[in-house]
C-alpha cells in the first residue's frame, strides 16, 4: 500500500489517477483548488472498499501551502510514496491574441505549480530514500504545438525539469516520471483561458479539437497507462499510440513537425478572415 498525493484531483486526469490508486488499495490525498470537488471525489473513492481517500483544498501556486500539505501527509503516515503534480490549465489563442496575463497564469500553475510540488516532495523522499514523483506535462511538451504557446512552453519546461531531476535522483532512491498525453477527454478542453481575457478559443474548445481528433483518449485509459508506466519506472509516459507516433515523428524530422503544425495555424487564420 502506498501513500499518494494527487493535485488537480477533483476532475479529469487527477480524478482518474486517484481512482486507479484507491482501486488497488492505496491511500490517496485528493487535492484541488476546488475543495467541494475534491471532497466529492474522495467520498466516492471511499465507497470502493479498497484503499482510502481524504480531501484537501490546495492552490498549487502557493508554495507554502504545498509544502505544508506534503509535510503534513508525511508526518501523519510516516511516508510519502507517490506524488502526482498534475494540476494545470489550458491556454488557447494565437500569440498576438494572448496577454501577459495568459503567460503569467500558465507559468504560475502549469510550471510553478509543478516546481512547488517537486520542491516540497523531493527533500522528503531523499530523506526516506524512496518515492516516485510523477509530473503531468503534455504531448505539447514534446512537439511544436501552436495556438497556445504559453501552454506549450510550460509543458516543455515540465518535461525538462522532470528528466533533469530524474538524472539527479536516480542513484538516491527517488524515481521521477513525466506524463505526456495528447488530447484527453477532460474538463480542461471545455475551460480554455479560465478567468483570463477572452480569445476566439476561450471557453469550450472541445468541439474544435474533436474535428481534428474525433476519438479523444479517456482519462481512465490514461490513468492505466500512468500506473503501468510507474510500475515500469518509465521516464516518459506518452499516450495514446497516436501521441507516441507524433513524438517519434517530431524527433526524426523536427522541420516536418513544424510544417504539420502550420496546417492548424492556417485553418485558424482562414477562419479569422471569414
Amino acid at each position: 500500500m502506498s501513500i499518494a498525493i494527487v493535485t488537480g484531483g477533483a476532475s479529469g486526469i487527477g480524478r482518474a489517477v486517484a481512482t486507479a490508486l484507491v482501486s488497488r488499495g492505496d491511500t490517496v490525498v485528493v487535492t484541488d483548488i476546488n475543495a467541494e470537488g475534491a471532497e466529492y471525489v474522495a467520498g466516492r473513492l471511499n465507497t470502493l472498499g479498497r484503499g482510502k481517500a481524504t480531501a484537501a483544498r490546495l492552490d498549487v501556486t502557493d508554495a507554502d501551502a504545498v509544502a505544508e500539505l506534503y509535510q503534513g501527509v508525511k508526518a501523519e503516515h510516516g511516508t510519502l510514496d507517490l506524488v502526482f503534480n498534475n494540476a494545470g490549465i489550458a491556454i488557447g489563442g494565437l500569440a498576438e491574441e494572448l496577454t501577459l496575463d495568459h503567460w503569467n497564469r500558465a507559468i504560475d500553475i502549469n510550471l510553478k505549480g509543478v516546481v512547488h510540488g517537486v520542491h516540497a516532495a523531493y527533500p522528503i523522499m531523499l530523506e526516506q530514500g524512496s518515492g516516485h514523483i510523477v509530473n503531468t506535462a503534455s504531448l505539447a511538451g514534446l512537439v511544436p504545438m501552436p495556438i497556445g504557446i504559453p501552454y506549450t512552453a510550460t509543458k516543455h519546461a515540465v518535461v525538462g525539469l522532470s528528466l533533469g531531476l530524474r538524472a539527479e535522483a536516480a542513484t538516491r532512491g527517488v524515481k521521477v516520471s513525466v506524463v505526456c498525453p495528447s488530447f484527453v477527454d477532460t474538463p480542461l478542453l471545455s475551460n480554455v483561458n479560465p478567468g483570463l481575457p477572452a480569445t476566439p478559443l476561450s471557453g469550450n474548445a472541445k468541439d474544435d479539437i474533436q474535428k481534428a481528433s474525433p476519438r479523444l483518449y479517456t482519462a481512465e485509459k490514461l490513468a492505466r497507462d500512468i500506473i503501468r508506466g510507474i510500475q515500469r519506472n518509465q521516464a516518459l509516459i506518452v499516450a495514446p499510440a497516436s501521441g507516441r507516433a507524433a513524438w517519434r515523428g517530431a524527433r526524426l524530422n523536427p522541420s516536418a513537425a513544424v510544417r504539420v503544425a502550420q496546417f492548424a495555424v492556417s485553418k485558424v487564420l482562414a477562419d479569422k478572415k471569414r
